[in-house]
């Protein structure tokens, strides 16, 4: 294995060393206004992959940390593999000669970038960044996104477990104090509602398929049918039925131990929908629902996420 590339269980590891030495509020850094986890993100990434060249057949999933980017990624890793005619979860997928290279696209280190131009296509990326922060070549080339939205309750509640339990994240003493951070931008990868408000100008585009985690959720067997559709990969209904077994939660929790190694039990932790019912207070409720009112309420993402149905309570 060459140790030039990055393996992102080892990754993980060695981040959660570094930031357990670290004093919270270095935990995070600032980047043209928004906060990046320092153990994992550097201002270096940012600058080197801004001559990042995009492959017109790179499968791109974007979202916001804990909207189910674990989850769908094992969607696409799968769909890809079918794509390749290979068997998805078998030792002929995994290439053993081929190192995992971290998938997520701002983690890792500078180098990495001229790693990726080795890399076979399609090649596989995942990115929390906001869209106005990638590379501007992702764009030009047309390479197919898929876009990942979540209710927003939903995703600050899982948000603070999981500041909670990993080392990487700032903890809080309480959930009304992450509350308030969630509220006023002093997240990583910032605020949530201006993430879905600048997705937003792109959410038209032929090139891009938006679905929400709630959808994959109630239907999961037709997400993996129009997620194949969108990127161009025929399944028999055999394929289709072991892309959902494999993306259960349950397998995905039973397996964490080799994709997440010591992490699983962080990454996932429930996978399921309206947890936010067992945090939010009456003004809580009413400061965020006022927020999504202002922000996203009305636009093709905002309707998308049927806001009344699984955020009102």
């Amino acid at each position: 294995m060459e140790k030039s590339r990055t393996n992102p269980v080892g990754l993980l590891d060695k981040a959660v060393a570094v930031a357990n030495s670290m004093h919270r509020d270095e935990l995070l850094f600032s980047y043209k206004g928004i906060l990046y986890p320092t153990t994992v993100c550097s201002p270096e990434n940012f600058k080197a992959f801004e001559s990042f060249e995009a492959r017109k057949d790179d499968v791109i999933l974007a979202g916001y940390p804990k909207s189910g980017t674990n989850w769908l990624s094992q969607i696409l890793t799968d769909l890809i593999a079918i794509s390749q005619k290979k068997t998805p979860g078998s030792e002929s997928s995994v290439n053993a000669e081929e190192p995992e290279e971290e998938t997520y696209f701002e983690i890792g280190d500078a180098g990495k970038y001229e790693r990726m131009t080795k890399l076979p296509s399609p090649r596989f990326m995942v990115t929390h960044l906001r869209p106005e922060n990638l590379p501007k070549s992702i764009f030009k080339t047309n390479a197919k996104i898929l876009l990942l939205i979540r209710n927003p309750k939903d995703v600050a509640t899982s948000y603070y477990h999981f500041s909670n339990a990993l080392a990487l994240l700032p903890s809080y003493e309480t959930w009304d104090d992450f509350f308030t951070d969630f509220m006023t931008k002093k997240m990583a990868w910032g605020s949530y509602f201006e993430y879905l408000s600048e997705w937003n100008k792109y959410a038209d585009k032929e090139n891009i398929m938006t679905i929400t985690y709630e959808e994959v959720k109630e239907n999961p067997a037709l997400s993996v049918k129009n997620i194949a559709t969108f990127f161009g990969i025929p399944l028999t209904e055999e394929q289709l039925q072991l892309v959902v077994e494999r993306s259960s939660f349950q397998s995905m929790k039973k397996n964490s131990d080799k994709t997440h190694g010591s992490f699983g039990n962080i990454f996932f932790r429930k996978g399921g929908v309206s947890d936010w019912k067992n945090l939010f207070t009456e003004d809580q409720n009413e400061k965020m629902d006022r927020a999504f009112e202002e922000h996203i309420a009305g636009t093709k993402l905002g309707k998308k996420l049927k806001y009344d149905l699984y955020c009102k309570a």
